[in-house]
């Protein structure tokens, strides 16, 4: 039995096989460009984060995990939903569910209560977990917002 041997080669943005027979374990993982759009207000201290993750493709995601990082620590207790989790003293990470290449999930809606009563948080939101899938453009899935404890959304 004859092996042979593809190599990828990318050449700007474009990417291209060459050559013969696969060799085993060859794979090229799929790619999917994640991207997370809402609100955060602060008021009380209490912060309401809502967004809407997105997936510009070209590969569908069957699920993400986003990481929401405050700049102050978060309360002991927090009643958060369902597909979130608490992360460590100042995060959560919520999963997307199935993400469609070019199309929208569903809307996450996180409040949380603070320690104490900051006048200004930074909320910082990334991508932990893409389903597998490489994200190359990490401009649209990594946020970092300040918000002022105004109770104005300020959109990300």
């Amino acid at each position: 039995m004859r092996m042979g041997m593809r190599v990828l080669c990318v050449v700007g943005s474009g990417a291209f096989l060459l050559g013969g027979t696969a060799s085993p374990g060859f794979a090229v993982s799929p790619e999917a460009d994640l991207a997370y759009h809402g609100y955060v207000s602060v008021a009380a201290g209490s912060v309401d984060v809502r967004f809407t993750p997105q997936n510009h493709g070209p590969t569908a995601v069957s699920d993400a995990t986003v990481r929401l990082r405050w700049s102050v620590p978060l309360a002991a207790a927090q009643r958060l939903p369902e597909q979130c989790a608490r992360a460590g003293e100042r995060a959560v990470v919520c999963r997307t569910g199935a993400l469609a290449a070019d199309g929208l999930g569903e809307e996450i809606g996180v409040t949380v209560r603070l320690v104490g009563v900051p006048s200004e948080v930074t909320l910082q939101i990334d991508t932990v977990w893409s389903g597998g899938a490489v994200d190359r453009n990490h401009a649209n899935d990594r946020q970092r917002v300040l918000a002022l404890e105004t109770g104005d959304a300020y959109v990300f």
